[in-house]
């Protein structure tokens, strides 16, 4: 499955290439295709972790309730989440999804010339680009610490929707020192591919927040209003 993927993902990368004609550019935009594809279902996972965050308050107080049965806190939480449309799960749907193309796309960063059938590939994948000289050889510094920084940042957000977990906010420790170690040993494609992914995912975490802000606004705006109009009533009535 994982060959298949890598070679679909290879004809998509082979057709933006003959159209822009630099290796590193067509990795952006494959990257920005890869993830605007997936973009519904992350709006939705961070819908979800926003509702979980806001349930938090009422979840502690369960657990304390209940803190000498399990069962009983464990259903009444679940309660909670049905009576306010939360599904726990629906949070690993993008990841399920992304990971068979991440694994695709990693065989294929990794050794593009088993993938891409075109003698003009050849050449192409060992291009430069800004300061990386082929993007075929690993980058010892700038991409790896890139792609360090940008995952940090990007668990941080994510940990900061969804609760603030510890199991969350372990991995926004160990991912990014993962990636740059082993951003120093892959293609410096793939480096790319991981830097410029996660900027994407801040990016679409900043907007999600401010869509947010936005609709509690209006939501605190509405319940404001509709205050005034029964004090308004009651004011009447006197």
């Amino acid at each position: 499955m994982i060959k298949l993927l890598s070679r679909a993902i290879g004809y998509l990368m082979l057709m933006i290439y003959k159209l822009v004609g630099n290796y590193g550019i067509s990795i952006i935009i494959l990257t920005a295709i890869v993830r605007a594809a997936m973009l519904p279902m992350y709006a939705n996972q961070n819908k979800q972790q926003a509702k979980m965050a806001a349930l938090q308050p009422e979840i502690a107080e369960i657990n304390k309730r209940y803190a000498r049965d399990r069962n009983a806190a464990a259903l009444k939480t679940q309660e909670l989440y049905d009576k306010n449309g939360i599904n726990p799960y629906s949070g690993c749907l993008p990841l399920l999804i992304q990971m068979p193309v991440i694994m695709g796309l990693f065989a294929l960063l990794r050794d593009p010339l088993s993938y891409i059938q075109d003698s003009s590939m050849i050449i192409a994948v060992h291009e430069s680009f800004l300061w990386v000289p082929d993007l075929c050889q690993p980058d010892n510094w700038i991409l790896p610490i890139l792609a360090g920084l940008t995952t940090y940042f990007s668990f941080s957000a994510m940990s900061s929707a969804g609760g603030a977990m510890s199991s969350m906010n372990m991995m926004k420790y160990f991912y990014p020192v993962m990636l740059f170690l082993m951003g120093r040993s892959f293609p410096a494609g793939l480096a790319l591919y991981w830097a410029v992914g996660n900027l994407f995912t801040i990016g679409q975490n900043v907007f999600m927040a401010n869509k947010r802000k936005k609709e509690d606004f209006k939501a605190a705006a509405v319940e404001e209003a509709k205050k005034n109009i029964e004090k308004k009533k009651k004011d009447n009535t006197k």
